[in-house]
């Protein structure tokens, strides 16, 4: 059954690593009359990005209503500008990027179980991969629980979004506003909706809208029928910015997508287009009671909210808290609501800012293991003349139930410290939907009450018991690691449970290329204090074997890491699977890895994933042997080709030299590098005559869109947002006789088996007939589309443009991606060398 207690999913989550934030008096005002507002908005869309930051801070900062952003997906699929991250990876950096935005507009932030997986054409490949009723049973799910008066779509329903995944979030959206308000259940939904009905009921919001008049519908206005017509550009003189100024800085918190805004001032009109519901006047809340009289006997609460407004003393902000006792009391003897659980926790936080109280829990470590030892340090302070006591600290984490009666008073702080047992039933911090093995279109969630939420919950949380002017209330507060830098000043990051010890494999991809064995490194690192003894050793597949078949570690310290090496003997077959490592201490088996993202933007994110790494075994050749890398966006195409064994030299800036270049073989410009490398424009006029004089130039997909210089190519070349979305679309060979599809290695259809998520992305539409087109592919319905792959000519040397997403497919092992591209990076070697040898023979 779904158990999700109101204040579980409606309500603002603790705050997880970040730096503890006590609003000023200005933003308390604003708090304040929030309170008189009983209304809510939920925002619709697919990806992190999509939602309309300013109409979000709009209504949360301009109208106080309770407002929220539903992401179908956390953008597991998309391209990142700021590392090398994709997948899950680059998922879990856009889940945080869009929290840190709503800390900033006001709004809350769900999710459904819905995976990015890349661009799609249609809502109905969409649904297809997804599973439309699971997706809709969270949309609704979300609805009922969050119980929205007004829905907004950033999307129309139809194939005029541009995206499949945003027609389909439109399509939810629309579905789910009738449903949600069903007793029946559909057809073969009878094991998604019952919890939902017996937990929270139906709801009907009153309206559903599309947020209209953007590149889709570029003849809406004002005038138009059936819109209606908001200024989201307002000033509030509390926070000294426009809600579009606000909005800006909130939409630059997507870092990874490069979209960083620009503050725009003055109006700024949005249309919004009614879809479902009664048509309102003016307003988007006409007929909605967003009065303290929509609650039964809420009438009572009215009155004291407008004059603790009224009265509010901005200098004197604890003189607020006895009226505020009193509006507590009377919510607290309304009947059972989502408005009762929302303006009680805005209460209760109220009565903290106003005393200036700060509570917050340390710990020794960022993180420890169940049933180890943490040093907690809880750092207790009011700052008013308001009576607060503490009488008790709760921990079911940390087996604490403490009696305190402290006295707080004015300006004294008072230090406490106490050394804990992590429970030994506390589970691993890893991401809740990254636990379990997923496919493509949908996260594996077997507790069905994290469904919706953007994170988990605290690892370990403490709850205060207080005494507020002589009424008790309970604050409850996650224990989180503090540091100094001495460049970036006071840090935070999450405390998590973690397990003893980590076990990674060195990479994550390892090729064989022939019979011969490698050294498999796997490195041990200890998140305990004292010493840990054990045996390591690998879990191979059928014919593969490793020496030793285990061997000894010992790790005396926290932090301590470990590197062991295994020879590893790879079948006589050709095979693409999977190794495992396992530590084992004191009989208890530990195959976690460590994966930490750091950024200075979001909190530290800590991921344990299975210890494995994909194992090939792949007949490949290669040509050459220093490959020269210019970074673009972030990839690990990189460590690919180290993997095929190429010496690569990640060349900076100042290092893509006429003279340097002529020490390398080949020269692999990453992905997006003429959009987000600015020195490009001035590197170009060596690297083609790199080429011209008998080197070899891959240039990986970029957009059309900003490109920092249109010289890359030496013939005419014309990007497109052309592309190929079905990975496993049929791949045409155009000219099965060119080099480059048969040196080193012999490519044919075989090789574009196991391709993840697409096949290419933004490819060429236009070439000069120097370009070879040595690909064609195209999704299904479309024409063929031969700009995958481009080869000319050019000097002695080869030009080549490809838009395949090697980014994706060589990190995940896939064999044909590693054998077409060790071609590329060969193509014209073979001839090279055999003239270096005659001229040998000359001499």
């Amino acid at each position: 059954m779904r158990r999700v207690i109101w204040a579980a999913l409606l309500l603002p989550f603790l705050v997880q690593g970040q730096s503890p934030y006590q609003p000023n008096a200005a933003e308390i005002k604003l708090k304040l009359e929030k309170l008189s507002f009983l209304g809510s908005v939920l925002y619709v869309a697919a990806h992190p990005d999509d939602e309309n930051t300013r109409v979000i801070t709009y209504f949360s900062k301009g109208r106080l209503a309770t407002t929220a952003y539903l992401s179908m997906t956390r953008g597991d699929g998309g391209q990142n500008l700021i590392g090398s991250e994709t997948g899950d990876l680059l998922g879990l950096i856009r889940t945080q990027e869009l929290l840190a935005a709503r800390r900033i507009d006001g709004g809350m932030q769900f999710f459904t179980r819905a995976i990015d997986f890349g661009f799609s054409k249609s809502a109905d490949e969409t649904f297809q991969i997804w599973g439309k009723d699971e997706i809709l049973s969270d949309v609704i799910g979300i609805y009922r629980q969050y119980q929205p008066d007004v829905i907004l779509t950033r999307f129309p329903p139809t194939d005029r979004a541009g995206h499949g995944h945003h027609t389909a979030s439109a399509i939810l959206a629309i579905e789910a506003f009738d449903a949600s308000a069903k007793n029946d259940l559909p057809a073969g939904q009878a094991g998604i909706f019952p919890d939902q009905l017996t937990e929270h009921g139906t709801w009907q919001p009153k309206r559903l809208f599309i947020n209209t008049g953007r590149f889709f519908n570029t003849e809406i206005n004002e005038n138009t029928p059936g819109v209606t017509t908001i200024n989201v550009g307002g000033y509030s003189a509390l926070l000294g910015e426009s809600y579009s100024e606000i909005a800006a800085t909130s939409r630059s918190q997507h870092k990874s997508q490069g979209f960083g805004s620009r503050k725009v001032r003055g109006d700024q009109q949005e249309f919004f287009e009614l879809v479902k519901g009664e048509a309102p006047g003016k307003d988007i809340f006409d007929g909605v009671n967003t009065t303290w009289t929509r609650l039964k006997n809420g009438d009572k609460v009215k009155p004291l909210v407008d004059r603790v407004i009224r009265e509010f003393i901005p200098e004197k902000p604890a003189s607020s808290i006895p009226l505020l006792m009193q509006i507590r009391k009377e919510i607290r003897g309304l009947e059972n609501s989502v408005w009762k659980s929302r303006k009680l926790l805005e209460v209760n936080q109220l009565i903290q800012d106003c005393a200036g109280l700060y509570i917050e829990v340390t710990a020794n470590n960022y993180w420890a293991a169940p049933g180890e030892p943490v040093l907690a340090t809880f750092e207790l302070l009011n700052r008013s003349d308001a009576d607060v006591q503490v009488v008790s600290v709760q921990s079911i984490d940390l087996g604490m139930d403490s009696t305190m009666n402290v006295a707080l008073k004015n300006n004294i702080p008072v230090v406490i410290r106490s050394r804990r047992t992590i429970s030994t039933s506390k589970s691993y911090s890893d991401p809740y939907w990254l636990r379990e093995p997923h496919g493509i279109g949908l996260f594996t969630v077997k507790d069905e009450k994290f469904i919706g939420k953007p994170e988990n919950d605290p690892s370990v949380q403490v709850t205060f018991v207080t005494r507020i002017n002589g009424e008790t209330l309970e604050i409850v507060k996650p224990l989180v690691f503090r540091s100094t830098d001495p460049v970036k000043g006071e840090l935070y990051r999450p405390f998590e449970v973690v397990p003893p010890v980590f076990v990674n494999i060195s990479n994550g991809v390892w090729v064989f290329g022939d019979e011969n064995p490698k050294n498999l490194e796997v490195v041990l690192k200890s998140a305990t204090d004292g010493t840990q003894d054990g045996t390591l050793k690998l879990q191979l597949p059928t014919g593969w074997r490793s020496e030793p078949a285990t061997l000894d570690f010992t790790l005396t310290k926290r932090g301590e890491e470990l590197a062991k090496s295994f020879k590893v003997f790879p079948s006589k077959t050709e095979f693409n699977g999977a190794v495992k490592a396992v530590a084992e201490i004191k009989g208890v088996a530990y195959s976690h890895a460590l994966k930490t993202l750091s950024y200075d933007h979001i909190p530290t994110q800590t991921l344990l994933p299975v210890a494995e790494a994909r194992i090939i075994r792949v007949n490949i050749k290669k040509e050459g042997g220093v490959i020269g890398y210019i970074n673009g966006a972030g990839d690990d195409v990189p460590v690919a080709l180290r993997n095929m064994g190429y010496e690569v030299w990640e060349m900076k800036n100042e290092e893509v030299t006429a003279e340097n270049l002529k020490r390398v073989d080949a020269v692999v410009l990453g992905i997006r590098a003429l959009n987000t490398n600015e020195r490009i424009r001035f590197m170009m006029n060596d690297l083609l005559e790199y080429v011209n004089n008998g080197g070899t130039m891959v240039v990986q997909y970029n957009t059309s869109n900003g490109l920092v210089t249109d010289k890359f190519s030496p013939y005419p070349l014309t990007l497109s947002r052309d592309r190929t979305t079905e990975e496993n679309a049929t791949v045409k060979i155009l000219k099965p006789d060119h080099p480059l599809l048969n040196t080193p290695n012999k490519i044919n259809s075989s090789d574009f088996e196991g391709w993840i998520q697409e096949r290419g992305l933004y490819f060429p539409n236009k070439w000069d007939e120097n370009f070879e087109a040595l690909l064609s592919m195209n999704d299904t319905g479309e024409n063929p589309q031969g700009g995958s792959l481009l080869v000319a000519k050019y000097g002695n040397g080869y030009y080549v443009y490809t838009g395949l997403s090697f980014f994706r497919e060589l990190p995940e092992g896939v064999p044909g991606a590693y054998k077409l591209f060790a071609n590329i990076v060969s193509v014209g070697k073979p001839k090279k060398l055999e003239k270096a040898r005659v001229k040998g023979k000359a001499r």
